[in-house]
């Protein structure tokens, strides 16, 4: 998070100077504490919406209510809001800003592929993104790399139609910002993806230590990856608070399939590699 901060004040900072009005980077410091205020404020809304989860009563699902609330007791924590993804494609997220306002959601089809234990693992890596505040870090993640985005986004295309304040300036430091503004968008997407494949690790750990039977969860990741079928409304947008990537295998980019760098989730051989001690 210190490295975003630095990225997002060098590249206002270099940005301001070079085109001699301070005034962009007041108004890009603003845009983006508003929008990480709102993504923040309403994010469990805003991500309940984009995935079209149902709500869930205890009546519906006694199995998976109960399940949720003894590992709610257990971690101490409140309960979350339980909430269904009506798709095939077997994954589950949390989200909320707080845990006295979060939700932890399941798809259908992770219902109907886990077992009790392997679902019980699933609830409770997701329960441990609630206790560990992984929803905050995640959010300022996706402003702050966004942020840098716009911004350069900004610089590039005032370049094509302004040039008149900056004859002054060395070609050397244009050619040199024009290669940072080209690259600091890349490198801040990179940082994001790394806290979220952290931030995966500490959920596998945290969960583990809950449910103290590591292979439950083991056993689950490795079916939600034999599955590999996509989600119907995947989005890049949201990609990162699942449990497992919402693209399948069959949705992954080039790039993706190329490095872990361009990953939203660490490799499941991994993680239950770290699961199991092996």
């Amino acid at each position: 998070m210190a490295v975003f901060l630095v990225v997002v004040i060098a590249v206002g900072y270099g940005i301001a100077w070079y085109m001699g009005n301070p005034f962009i980077l007041y108004v890009a410091v603003v845009f983006a504490l508003f929008m990480n205020v709102t993504s923040y404020w309403y994010s469990d809304k805003l991500v309940v919406g984009m995935t079209g989860a149902k709500p869930v009563k205890r009546e519906e699902n006694r199995e998976l209510w109960d399940l949720l609330e003894n590992l709610s007791i257990t971690a101490g924590l409140p309960m979350p809001k339980l909430y269904i993804v009506d798709d095939q494609s077997p994954n589950a997220f949390a989200t909320g800003r707080n845990p006295e306002h979060a939700v932890v959601a399941v798809t259908t089809g992770l219902l109907n592929i886990l077992d009790r234990t392997e679902l019980e693992g699933v609830l409770a890596h997701e329960l441990s993104h609630v206790g560990n505040r992984d929803m905050l870090v995640s959010t300022v993640a996706v402003v702050l790399a966004g942020f840098v985005a716009i911004i350069a986004d900004i610089f590039m295309r005032s370049l094509m139609w302004s040039g008149n304040n900056n004859d002054n300036k060395s070609p050397v430091f244009l050619i040199l910002g024009i290669v940072g503004i080209v690259l600091a968008p890349v490198a801040a997407q990179l940082l994001h993806l790394a806290i979220s494949r952290k931030r995966e690790y500490l959920a596998d750990a945290s969960g583990a230590l809950l449910t103290r039977y590591p292979e439950g969860l083991a056993s689950a990741l490795q079916k939600i990856s034999a599955n590999g079928v996509p989600m119907r409304r995947a989005n890049n947008a949201t990609a990162h608070l699942f449990i497992a990537d919402p693209f399948g295998r069959e949705k992954r980019t080039l790039g993706q399939k190329i490095s872990n760098l361009f990953q939203t989730h660490p490799p499941v051989e991994s993680r239950v590699k770290a699961l199991l001690n092996k």
